[in-house]
């Protein structure tokens, strides 16, 4: 039985709905979806995911009249590449999809943002839909219509922004997670509060880990956030870049010690407490109890907040040079006002972001995962 929310992000003509729930009907909401004349999809997953949920999700959607082809790509950050993007353009054209026929990425924030950008870029343009299976996904990756490929010099260098045709968020997924994906889910479901929404902050502040979490709650919140973000900024010309605390030191570290070896979400714990030192260090408005108050929260769900020692602030610097928000060779950074209220700088040179850096205490040695 099925029991569902829904969160509405409001883009106009390519408006969607979030659909929360538990054994969500993905086959009757799919293809409710899909224009009445094409009756064609493929599903894009990977090699963790397919042996646990393909057969039934495939059987949910054929069930409905459709008829479905498959794209089984290796699992982890360091395929989402140009050729798992060129292995789903492969199994498209084999399957003869057309425009009218739809890509859904059954996975996590890695085959989401493949998935995304296949479907922009093939035929010009094609529908796609998200069907997120963890916990960072859930939150953050499957909604607002980022899609991308890593290039090896930097992260979701090569992407577009596009939108699905809707969202389903089934908790059963969560179900098989590994803790360590739950743990680095939760890295976004803090940002949310340490950017836009202090009592959220100190809901999430008074549990006692993820297990005491009332988790539709904290996903349906996260959405709501994130749709009122993309509805009034969907391009990130201004306030959507507040989305990205932590993500431009986050991104620095998974480029420096290789993609895969820390998740992303592990990164962006650790981006968000170096951002956090540096708004006290420097002044911004955050005080020294709220920078404790958000790494203590960290650590209550079991996330790393500490600088790999192998990386000098001058090595961080020389990766975040290639972020996308890099203008006139001056770094965007998200830095935090106060616990719940965040803002964009360029206001700190790059010989003060590298001493910043060093200086930063937060730092340890972490063997390779």
């Amino acid at each position: 039985m099925s029991t569902e929310q829904l969160v509405h992000v409001a883009l106009g003509a390519d408006s969607y709905d979030i659909h929360i729930g538990t054994n969500l009907p993905h086959g009757a909401l799919i293809a409710q979806a899909m224009s009445a004349k094409t009756r064609k999809v493929l599903i894009v997953t990977n090699e963790t995911i397919a042996p646990l949920y393909l057969q039934q999700f495939k059987a949910d959607l054929e069930a409905q009249g459709l008829t479905c082809g498959e794209c089984i790509l290796p699992d982890g950050e360091e395929y989402k590449n140009v050729d798992s993007y060129m292995q789903i353009m492969t199994a498209a054209i084999e399957h003869q999809l057309d425009r009218g026929c739809a890509l859904i990425a059954l996975g996590g924030g890695v085959i989401g943002d493949l998935t995304g950008f296949a479907a922009a870029t093939y035929q010009r343009g094609i529908a796609f839909f998200q069907v997120p299976t963890t916990l960072l996904a859930m939150v953050d990756s499957s909604v607002g219509g980022k899609t991308a490929i890593n290039h090896p010099q930097g992260k979701n260098m090569i992407g577009a922004f596009y939108q699905p045709q809707a969202v389903l968020i089934d908790l059963t997924f969560l179900k098989t997670l590994p803790e360590r994906q739950i743990a680095a889910g939760m890295a976004e479901v803090i940002k949310y509060g340490a950017i836009l929404d202090r009592a959220f902050f100190d809901y999430l502040a008074s549990k006692a880990g993820y297990s005491a979490l009332d988790l539709a709650y904290v996903i349906k919140r996260c959405c709501e956030l994130k749709a009122e973000v993309v509805a009034q900024d969907e391009k990130e010309h201004g306030l959507r870049a507040l989305l990205n605390f932590g993500h431009t030191f986050g991104h620095a570290i998974e480029v420096g010690l290789g993609f895969g070896n820390f998740l992303h979400g592990e990164a962006v714990a650790i981006g968000m407490a170096i951002a956090a030192w540096i708004s006290v260090e420097s002044k911004f408005g955050l005080t020294e109890p709220e920078r404790d108050a958000l790494v203590e929260v960290l650590k209550r769900y079991d996330l790393p907040y500490q600088i790999p020692d192998t990386l000098t602030g001058d090595d961080f610097v020389a990766h975040m040079l290639h972020d996308k928000k890099v203008k006139a060779g001056r770094i965007s950074y998200i830095m935090l006002q106060a616990l719940g209220r965040a803002a964009v700088t360029r206001a700190y040179d790059n010989a003060q972001i590298a001493s910043l850096l060093t200086a930063c205490p937060y730092r340890t040695h972490y063997d390779q995962h």
